[in-house]
């Protein structure tokens, strides 16, 4: 073959395709020193900043899944659940408010409440809320607790569309399916296994404990579960109740730092998020919740986060904490697991390059607080 003969083919030959390009989302960042202050207008503000809250809820049910991780008897320095671990009632009544006032049809807040299948308003009170304040906040206020099969007493199969990194799909209670919009309410926070708690983390709570639970059933759900996931989510022990799909390789690692930043990433695939959001008004270092063994903090970073973007979102939230968000294993904060921004970035749902990311409102530089590391 002569070079002209060469230089014919390959002109010939049709151009590679480029990779294509990962979704991306502005990232709205605003200060909010206290939860005294009135947030209404500064979420208004920030959903104004990422296209408007009416365009994403108008005549549409919202589900909303809380961060309400631990039982509310523990409590870390005696402090309100609000301000260390758990989401704040007043972020979450002037949030359903703004929700309201866009034009939601329903607001519904979920959370497999950690060691019942009961009443999530009985949980709420249980860990200080006012429920009747909150339902002040909105009309067409649901709750369900989807630890279990909650209202509708019935679950929907969600599959990985990839296929899966450590589970094919997610036996999840129908809240999860019967919805417009799906928001995650997150709290700014590290986390002992992931590095960090941010939406995307957040949703690793709506598997539910009667099929996914240390005490589940082995073949249909346990609907009074009491304990946690550990055995099937975190070390792979045993396999979820044969109503839900088995892992795809009960080979592959056990290891907590492998296992669950991959389960965060697909259930995200599985179950995208419409809506992310994360509270750094107060929060806690070094760890989820008080039962954290390690050196642990209360902090007030005074920042709130939103976008429409959960890669994207939680990119600007790790960066806020002072974090690289493309940090490999073994750099804080990812620095015994795999990076579940990276292994998100890797199944499509985001870019976790800040290059590629507008940031509205505070700039990052303005709001920066360093948590541990």
């Amino acid at each position: 073959m002569t070079r002209r003969d060469m230089l014919t083919l390959l002109g010939a030959a049709p151009a590679l395709a480029a990779p294509p390009a990962l979704p991306t989302a502005p990232v709205s960042v605003a200060k909010a020193a206290t939860y005294a202050e009135d947030l209404v207008p500064v979420l208004t503000k920030m959903f104004d900043e990422v296209g408007g809250a009416g365009k994403l809820v108008k005549n549409k049910t919202v589900t909303v899944k809380l961060n309400l991780t631990g039982s509310p008897g523990l409590r870390f320095q005696g402090k309100q659940l609000g301000l260390t671990h758990y989401s704040h009632p007043k972020t979450v009544s002037a949030m359903a408010y703004v929700l309201h006032r866009a034009g939601a049809k329903r607001v519904r807040f979920v959370e497999s409440a950690w060691g019942t299948a009961g009443p999530l308003e009985e949980y709420l009170l249980d860990s200080g809320w006012n429920v009747r304040q909150l339902l002040a906040a909105a009309p067409n206020i649901e709750f369900d607790n989807t630890n279990g099969a909650g209202k509708s007493k019935q679950y929907h199969r969600f599959k990985v569309p990839s296929g899966g990194l450590i589970f094919p799909a997610y036996e999840l209670n129908k809240a999860y399916h019967d919805t417009d919009v799906f928001m995650s309410m997150a709290k700014l926070k590290n986390h002992a296994v992931c590095g960090v708690t941010l939406s995307m983390k957040n949703i690793f709570g709506i598997t539910p404990a009667s099929i996914y639970g240390d005490d589940a059933g082995e073949k249909e759900p346990n609907e009074s579960p009491t304990k946690g996931r550990a055995s099937v989510c975190h070390f792979g022990k045993r396999q979820p109740a044969s109503c839900a799909l088995p892992e795809r390789d009960p080979n592959s690692s056990r290891e907590p730092e492998y296992r669950m930043p991959r389960i965060t990433a697909e259930l995200v695939s599985a179950r995208p998020i419409d809506i992310a959001f994360i509270d750094g008004i107060e929060t806690m270092t070094g760890g989820e919740g008080p039962w954290i063994r390690g050196p642990l903090g209360h902090v007030k970073p005074g920042v709130l986060i939103l976008g429409t973007n959960p890669v994207t979102t939680d990119t600007v939230g790790a960066a806020v904490m002072g974090y690289n968000p493309r940090a490999p294993k073994g750099v804080a904060p990812f620095a015994k697991c795999d990076n579940t921004l990276l292994l998100a970035e890797s199944l499509g749902l985001g870019t976790a390059d800040l290059n590629n990311i507008e940031v509205t409102g505070e700039k990052i530089e303005a709001v920066k607080f360093q948590f541990p590391g």
